[in-house]
């Protein structure tokens, strides 16, 4: 068995109320004993669709050690199920980025002889949107008379995490992009202004995170959504320069030219550099 992230229930918490069950399109839940129990480590992908519907804060995600997840055979259950399920199950990973998962259960399907659901066809609503943290939103940013010294929100989407942003979310069609390390924001107290304002943002951490996952899903973007700019902000910190890195390999993958600026950021919050990237000098 191997170490990996999983769901675990406190059963003093459960209820029993089953509002979990079906937001596990997996089939990883069933109520036993009056309790919400996993009944299989096979089904459990441990990215926690069916975390945000519990009322009472039951579930959380774990490591231990766990048998390893089996796409295959979560999709032999979940084609039982029909087509809203299948749809369910598809848009849960690719909002969460869960690209090795999703393309073993589209195989699935082919092997099958089903096609897959169109993603922009409605799912039930208890499955619509998958989990609550990586729901699709667009909005307004705040605009108006504010409270004298009150910093303004300039966001205007949801989610902002590059692992939980699907490739096609309507806020990325042609937008003014902003890609960040996720500890910019907390250096620099203008960001919203100076860097957020009229312009979707990702999210990430280049040291933390997969940064091949990172490749992929960027160059993904820069394919599909007709960018205007991109604008890369990132910590002087010597890590962080990946991110500089992995934005200019996916715009390769991609083939894209598109105008990038990058804006080194001290751990002051001042801005130590800033220069424009010609489409020759990338990689």
């Amino acid at each position: 068995m191997a170490v990996r992230q999983i769901i675990t229930i406190d059963e003093g918490e459960c209820t029993g109320c089953g509002e979990c069950i079906p937001n596990c399109p997996e089939g990883a839940l069933q109520i036993i004993d009056g309790k919400a129990r996993l009944v299989s480590d096979l089904f459990c992908d441990g990215l926690g669709a069916c975390i945000g519907h519990c009322p009472e804060g039951a579930i959380t995600i774990e490591e231990r050690e766990a048998e390893p997840y089996d796409e295959r055979q979560v999709m032999a259950n979940v084609v039982k199920q029909g087509p809203n399920v299948i749809r369910a199950h598809l848009e849960h990973l690719r909002a969460h980025g869960a690209t090795d998962y999703l393309q073993e259960a589209l195989d699935y399907l082919r092997e099958q002889g089903i096609e897959a659901p169109d993603a922009e066809s409605p799912a039930p609503a208890h499955h619509q949107g998958g989990c609550p943290g990586a729901r699709v939103m667009e909005f307004e940013a705040a605009d108006g008379d504010q409270p004298t010294g009150r910093a303004v929100s300039q966001l205007r989407q949801w989610p902002v995490q590059l692992a939980l942003v699907p490739p096609m979310a309507p806020y990325l069609q042609c937008a003014n992009l902003v890609i960040t390390a996720d500890c910019v924001p907390f250096a620099c107290g203008s960001f919203h202004e100076d860097f957020l304002k009229g312009k979707a943002v990702l999210v990430g951490c280049p040291k933390l995170d997969d940064v091949s996952a990172y490749r992929e899903k960027l160059a993904a973007i820069f394919e599909q959504a007709g960018l205007r700019s991109i604008d890369v902000v990132y910590m002087e910190v010597p890590c962080c320069f990946g991110l500089v890195h992995v934005v200019q390999q996916a715009l390769a993958d991609a083939g894209e030219d598109i105008p990038v600026a990058l804006t080194k950021i001290s751990i002051q919050g001042e801005v130590i550099e800033r220069t424009e990237v010609a489409a020759s000098a990338r990689p």
